[in-house]
């Protein structure tokens, strides 16, 4: 069985930044795809990004330009990069791992002034 364990979320003014991390207890490399996703209230659970093996990443068109995922994979933890944070952004942030068959237990964040 695979653990996910996120962290760094918080509150954070709008313009603002976060970085989450997302600790992995196997190697990231063996379980493959990793991801970030995100629900916020009374809404569904979306794709935030993604990145392969490979190092080949994927975002939601929301977060182009502002939001960087990466992987290190001698440390077994996937990061994201936050940057230029909206309200809309708000939301419970999950890990993934292999495809949507693992997932860590989400963490907070939250844009407001």
């Amino acid at each position: 069985q695979v653990q996910l364990v996120e962290s760094g979320g918080g509150l954070v003014q709008p313009g603002g930044s976060l970085r989450l991390s997302c600790a992995a207890s196997r190697s990231i490399f063996s379980i493959g795809d990793m991801g970030w996703y995100r629900q916020a209230p009374g809404k569904e659970r979306e794709l935030v990004a993604y990145a392969t093996r490979a190092g080949l990443t994927k975002y939601a068109d929301s977060v182009k330009g502002r939001f960087t995922i990466s992987r290190d994979n001698a440390k077994n933890t996937v990061y994201l990069q936050m940057n230029s944070l909206k309200p809309e952004d708000t939301a419970v942030y999950y890990c993934s791992g292999g495809l949507g068959s693992y997932w860590g237990q989400g963490t907070q964040v939250t844009v407001s002034s």
